[in-house]
């Protein structure tokens, strides 16, 4: 697996159109959830697309938003044949050496919260539902250590 980052004006064509078909697979005809997958947010200067690469193709994605008081993570996903392989949870530590002290913030499908809280993130507010699946707000909150004086 090799790890890879870009912003959008870096992506070629065929590369783009292979993380957004991960996604579409998973979140769209997996999930059973038709939604605008496009949601204009790819193409922000400052967004970090990352994923695992496998045999030349996008085997885990998820893109790091810059929200106004947090990094926002989001459209975390893996393909179905490398599933089980902790591929999530490498990228998802690797978008968090990134972030750095910033904190983050993402909205995880409610049976994840435990997976996310392991890398620090704690639920910020009640469920709700979004496109017929519950999820949770979560927040992890990044405090530099304080210097003995």
């Amino acid at each position: 697996m090799i790890l890879r980052t870009a912003r959008f004006a870096e992506l070629d064509a065929t590369t783009l159109y292979a993380l957004l078909r991960l996604r579409v697979d998973v979140f769209v005809v997996e999930q059973t959830c038709p939604y605008p997958e496009l949601d204009g947010r790819d193409v922000e200067p400052d967004t970090i697309h990352l994923w695992l690469e496998h045999d030349g193709a996008p085997a885990s994605y998820l893109r790091i938003l810059q929200d106004l008081e947090a990094a926002r993570i989001g459209r975390v996903c893996t393909a179905t044949a490398h599933r089980g392989a902790g591929l999530s949870g490498r990228l998802l530590a690797s978008a968090l050496d990134l972030i750095g002290e910033r904190p983050s913030v993402l909205d995880a499908q409610a049976h994840l919260a435990g997976f996310y809280a392991r890398f620090g993130f704690e639920v910020t507010g009640p469920r709700f539902v979004e496109d017929g699946i519950p999820h949770v707000p979560m927040r992890r909150q990044v405090t530099s250590p304080v210097e003995a004086g």
